[in-house]
């Protein structure tokens, strides 16, 4: 962390690693203000850039080039970084409770943790749908996938729900790499049965009618 010779007057604290507090961050170390110290509470240090996702898992990227370290952002930033997670609020003495520290006052809180979906609505999905969301997760899901998938002597079924960009884009993805990994094992007969699902007529409903068309 840089240090600054000018008294703390605000404690800026940000909680998870989303995109909002990576912009903050880079912003404080493009432009610090002076008198304000920043805080990032993460339990990750290395998030993940949901974009670069598909990349990933098609094989185009790897992991450090679809992850940013946030150890070394906070230090660009000159700011605190508390590896832990948040595990509540004290809102009348305005500080965060964190799982393995002591609370970290505030006075301006950010809180960006990403999504989970919610599966216990939807009947048989927690035991058998994997969220893409969080993204750690489902990385390491895909990893135990793959290998399954080049270890498995016949062919594998996989479905993705959701007929949106993002679902078709994973589809496309995990169905070019495990193709690209069979036939560099001669097992090109194994390649996976891909299923899209979704409740809507057509798929990719917020594109243009010929990209709908040719998907």
């Amino acid at each position: 962390m840089k240090a600054s010779s000018t008294p703390v007057v605000k404690d800026l604290v940000l909680v998870g690693g989303g995109h909002s507090q990576i912009k903050v961050l880079k912003s404080f170390g493009m432009k610090p203000v002076a008198g304000v110290r920043v805080t990032l509470i993460c339990k990750d240090v290395m998030t993940p850039y949901s974009g670069m996702l598909p990349g990933l898992i098609a094989g185009h990227y790897s992991f450090e080039e679809t992850h940013i370290d946030l150890g070394r952002l906070a230090r660009f930033a000159g700011a605190r970084f508390y590896n832990d997670a948040a595990v509540g609020l004290d809102l009348a003495d305005r500080k965060v409770r964190c799982r393995g520290r002591p609370p970290v006052t505030y006075d301006l809180l950010s809180v960006n943790i990403g999504s989970t979906p919610v599966t216990a609505s939807v009947p048989g999905a927690g035991e058998n749908v994997v969220p893409v969301k969080p993204l750690d997760r489902f990385v390491s899901h895909w990893e135990k996938l793959r290998e399954r998938v080049l270890t498995s002597g016949r062919p594998t079924r996989i479905g993705v729900v959701g007929g949106g960009a993002g679902g078709v884009e994973i589809l496309l993805a995990i169905q070019h790499r495990l193709r690209q990994l069979l036939a560099a094992e001669g097992k090109d007969g194994l390649v996976p049965e891909c299923h899209l699902l979704t409740d809507t007529d057509d798929i990719l409903p917020t594109h243009n009618p010929r990209v709908r068309s040719r998907f």
